[in-house]
């Protein structure tokens, strides 16, 4: 399993380093609705400072993780660029199937 916030930490990663990619590039690509479909175990720590965790069942991942213990979630993120505030573009060269 993998930690939700490290699933998207890894996305924004993935994104970034697709946006530096096309830099400069004349075709680009607007960054729409970042739709995620996850199967989701949910985990409580106790002691003194609980903590609740989400946890990302990867498929084919471990059995142990019971059907009750787990949560089907749609998770829809809107990337935006910070120094901006807008939508991030990703550019890249230009398909031969593709039309201008």
């Amino acid at each position: 399993m993998i930690e939700l916030s490290d699933l998207i930490r890894n996305l924004r990663s993935e994104l970034q380093i697709a946006q530096a990619a096309g830099a400069g590039e004349p075709l680009r690509f607007e960054v729409g609705p970042v739709e995620l479909d996850l199967t989701i175990a949910v985990t409580r720590e106790g002691g003194g400072g609980a903590k609740v965790r989400f946890w990302v069942v990867e498929l084919g991942g471990d059995a142990k993780v019971s059907q009750e213990a787990t949560q089907h979630v749609k998770l829809t993120l809107q990337p935006k660029d910070a120094a901006t505030g807008r939508t991030p573009d990703i550019a890249g060269e230009q398909a031969a199937q593709e039309e201008d």
